[in-house]
């Protein structure tokens, strides 16, 4: 039986497979909520939230669910806690809970939580589940951070409400919109897709290298 690598679990997430840039997945809460970094943040914290207690209570009751019932079983788990986090934003940070609106509720069907539920908690163990929920939120977070600091900085020249570019700057308005969205991160895509492409051929050469060598 083949070791879990723990460090890999966690580090792929952020990286290798990556759920927005490089597996393209949840990407409705992305354009949605990046409006602003302190909205984007929100998101990706709760989102986090909700794939690592998931992860984990599915993998402590794995072994008790049948598979006919597998799914709608998941659903539920997820739902749960997304109810938790749901009632705890209107409770603590109403003007968080009241710009996400209706996107906190349909982290029941983001295809992050349930494709982490089914492809990996369901199949490993507490502590590798943990890791991957923790290194998939993470990953989902440091995107939609990315996303939003970048439209709040063109949209409005700010970055938590924190005039930086200056009064002198004009506003892109359009980056606050839907089309703006789309444009940064598809430049967000290619660009990591670029820097995949260019380590993956840096390994290839170094073990071409390294044959070469011991022949």
């Amino acid at each position: 039986m083949a070791k879990t690598n723990y460090v890999k679990e966690f580090l792929k997430g952020l990286w290798e497979e990556h759920p927005t840039f490089v597996m393209l997945i949840g990407l409705c809460p992305v354009l949605a909520t990046s409006t602003s970094l302190k909205n984007a943040l929100a998101m990706g914290i709760s989102t986090t939230a909700v794939i690592v207690l998931s992860n984990i209570l599915i993998s402590l009751v794995r072994n008790f669910i049948p598979d006919e019932v597998r799914l709608p079983s998941y659903i539920i788990i997820v739902a749960t806690f997304v109810t938790l986090v749901d009632l705890f934003l209107n409770a603590y940070f109403p003007s968080i809970y009241q710009v996400l609106g209706i996107f906190i509720p349909l982290i029941v069907v983001n295809c992050i939580v349930l494709g982490r539920a089914e492809a990996f908690a369901s199949k490993n163990g507490v502590f590798a589940s943990t890791l991957d929920g923790l290194g998939m939120g993470f990953g989902f977070t440091w995107a939609l951070s990315t996303l939003g600091a970048i439209r709040e900085l063109l949209a409005r020249g700010e970055i938590f409400e924190i005039k930086v570019l200056g009064e002198g700057y004009v506003p892109m308005q359009m980056f606050g919109q839907a089309p703006g969205a789309f444009i940064i991160l598809g430049f967000l895509v290619a660009g990591v897709t670029y820097i995949k492409i260019r380590v993956q051929r840096k390994r290839e050469l170094q073990k071409i290298s390294e044959r070469s060598s011991a022949a």
